[in-house]
């Protein structure tokens, strides 16, 4: 085996980890169904930090992380760290009040949402097939909306807001690590002032339960581990294999929401759903089609 190959093959089992991580964090977030969303997002920023901190300082990137964060590069991370604070508090409501099965369809819709954001800022360009796969989609929402099966506005919050948050990303010129690090360290006054205003108001949920402190200071480890196993997958294998990668994630947390949270699932749900599934089915083979036709194209040579 080639280092190369060594290489993709370490970048696909660090993929699989990272969504298998974010396709089980349900079952983590319903341990702390006790404790207030935006106090669970405000511990999820702070120990992040704390660990991202300790991170940066080991790998000796603080010089290189301060460089980077200036000028236009602070505006796009801070209006990253808004909408990045957003899906998670989001994602955290919707698990805490059993509607993991909404949250599963915003990060299906997600892949496609990010095709609409590339068209329509980035001008990039779009194959026939994509946009079948993004009406396919489209169609499933309002579907489902129409319905009134669910609560559709999680699932396109969630799409959104992690859509847009990826195309700012794009954009900034920072490493994952460094981004997420000053992501955090840009919300961590808002944290902070959350939890002196719960403890001020009594109603603080650290320092009462061992067990539920344990599990709060968990929270900066379950946020930033499979955010950098993503990252270092991005860097070992072809990105292309790396998108078909994420439709684990809301595959396992759909099939929590059916099977272990007893969450409803309608009829109008399933023809969304599988709206949505073909939509993506397309995507995916359209997109696997085209990253084959450039690995045989020959070379151009002068």
């Amino acid at each position: 085996m080639t280092r190369s190959q060594s290489a993709t093959n370490g970048g696909i089992l660090l993929g699989i980890g990272a969504y298998v991580f974010w396709g089980l964090l349900p079952l983590y977030l319903k341990l702390l169904k006790s404790v207030p969303a935006a106090q669970v997002l405000a511990h999820r920023i702070l120990w992040s930090l704390l660990l991202l901190a300790v991170i940066v300082v080991l790998m000796q990137r603080v010089g290189a992380i301060r460089a980077a964060a200036r000028g236009r590069t602070v505006l796009l991370l801070t209006a990253s760290a808004f909408l990045i604070a957003v899906n998670w508090l989001a994602y955290i409501w919707a698990v805490q009040n059993g509607h993991v099965l909404e949250a599963s369809l915003g990060y299906f819709i997600n892949p496609l949402i990010n095709v609409a954001l590339g068209v329509a800022v980035l001008g990039e360009k779009v194959r026939r097939v994509q946009w079948s796969a993004v009406a396919l989609a489209a169609l499933g929402v309002a579907i489902m909306a129409a319905s009134g099966g669910g609560a559709i506005w999680i699932s396109l919050v969630l799409a959104l807001s992690f859509g847009t948050y990826g195309l700012l990303r794009k954009i900034a010129a920072i490493d994952a690590l460094g981004g997420l690090f000053v992501e955090t360290l840009l919300l961590a006054p808002f944290a902070a002032g959350a939890l002196i205003l719960a403890s001020a108001q009594g109603d603080a949920a650290f320092g009462h339960d061992r067990g539920l402190d344990t599990l709060l200071v968990l929270a900066g480890a379950v946020t930033a581990i499979p955010l950098l196993m993503f990252a270092a997958a991005a860097r070992r294998m072809p990105y292309a294999t790396l998108g078909l990668l994420q439709y684990i994630a809301p595959t396992l947390q759909f099939a929590e929401a059916v099977l272990l949270f007893s969450e409803p699932l309608h009829p109008a749900d399933m023809v969304a759903f599988s709206l949505i599934w073909i939509g993506l089915v397309i995507y995916a083979a359209d997109g696997l089609r085209a990253a084959r036709a450039v690995a045989v194209r020959p070379a151009v040579t002068a």
